[in-house]
């Protein structure tokens, strides 16, 4: 049961993959496992300097290549994005975040944006040095996307003039350019929305630090007459609720992946500990029930690692059912991780406590895939709609 690497190498086995995917997987599993340096120094500092060191350092490895793909090239597909993110999730959960958050903002540049657009930004989200944002969620309008009201008032001229807020935004405090979903037109719910390419440095934006349970660079955007230029505004104008919704429904499978990572370390971890801790004149592993426990955290891996796998390789191939298999693996995979990572706790017991070790930190960390980019609830009920 002993998995020595950040992905389960059987699974990729599978005809879901192709033997790019096991070499990318390989490359980035080795390149994880000599930066452990680069791990420990993170964790040192303040959740916005580790996460513009570790999007400098990602992008300068090449994580983010396809990001900006070279003419004829196509961009980075989704199996690929879930096996960094599955493998950086295992590594460290600030590594995890910097790539996905880079991914998630220059995806609607690359899907949406016009060359002058993509030519603008896509070269420095792809080197790392500019950081992106994606920013839909208001206090008042989470998952129900119909519900933005950020104002974006269009002016004789073409231009834009934003007034409102947003929030809970990832990369708030450290993003140089912000994907923003805002209301440009009369039309009721969806109709009215637009996406729209806000620089961090327009005056009338002023972000708001927002401090939550697993440190990362996170906040509250605040818009008060915030002016655009006419090029600002990201595909057509009332298609943003087009551009949030296939930029989430891809983006879901992913998160899925990054609970997979998450839950293979709490996996891990329990198992090194149960090995190697005496109890009872024997170790902790050869308790039946502790046997028992191990075994159901393996199960879980596994259905999760399927479903994620299928789900991608769905969304590659272009299946017109890809966002169904999408919530199915976001939905089972982060519930899942969370009952693993607690088992681990579990097991590990005072131990899986102490502040700052691992199975502590996973335990803070694996909360918050069971809401963002649509909490269970919610996806749950699109499961049950979509036959």
């Amino acid at each position: 049961m002993d998995t020595p690497t950040g992905y389960d190498t059987e699974l990729l086995g599978l005809p879901l993959y192709d033997d790019a995917h096991r070499a990318l997987a390989a490359e980035a599993d080795a390149w994880c496992q000599a930066h452990h340096v680069l791990w420990d120094e993170v964790r040192t500092l303040d959740p916005h300097t580790a996460g513009r060191r570790l999007t400098r350092a990602l992008g300068a490895a090449g994580w983010f290549t396809g990001l900006d793909p070279a003419p004829g090239a196509r961009p980075t597909g989704l199996r690929e994005i879930c096996l960094r993110r599955e493998i950086l999730a295992h590594a460290e959960d600030l590594a995890d975040f910097a790539y996905a958050i880079q991914a998630l903002a220059a995806t609607p540049l690359l899907r949406h944006g016009t060359e002058q657009q993509r030519a603008a930004w896509l070269p420095g989200l792809a080197d790392g040095t500019r950081i992106g944002a994606f920013a839909v969620s208001e206090q008042e309008a989470g998952s129900d996307l119909a519900a933005v009201a950020l104002a974006a008032e269009r002016q004789d001229d073409g231009s834009y003039v934003l007034d409102g807020r947003k929030a809970w935004i990832a990369n708030a405090t450290i993003a140089d350019v912000f994907v923003v979903i805002a209301r440009t037109g009369p039309g009721p719910g969806a109709l009215g929305l637009s996406a729209l390419l806000v620089p961090a440095d327009t005056p009338g934006l002023r972000v708001e630090p927002v401090a939550a349970i697993a440190p990362r660079s996170f906040g509250h955007l605040h818009f008060e007459d915030c002016r655009l230029p006419a090029e600002a505004l990201l595909g057509r104008r009332g298609r943003g609720f087009v551009v949030a919704v296939d930029l989430l429904e891809r983006f879901r499978t992913t998160v899925g992946a990054a609970a997979l990572g998450f839950a293979r370390r709490a996996f891990d971890t329990a198992l090194a500990h149960t090995r190697a801790r005496a109890a009872y004149g024997a170790t902790l592993f050869d308790l039946q029930l502790v046997k028992g426990r191990l075994a159901d955290m393996e199960i879980e891996l596994a259905a999760a690692g399927l479903l994620v796998a299928r789900a991608a390789w769905e969304t590659d191939r272009g299946s017109r059912s890809f966002a169904r298999h999408s919530n199915m693996a976001k939905v089972h995979a982060t519930e899942a991780a969370q009952q693993v990572v607690d088992s681990a706790v579990q097991l590990m017991g005072a131990a899986g406590i102490v502040q700052d070790s691992i199975t502590e930190r996973l335990y803070r960390q694996i909360r918050s895939l069971r809401l963002y980019e649509g909490p269970t609830e919610v996806l749950k009920t699109a499961i049950a709609n979509s036959r």
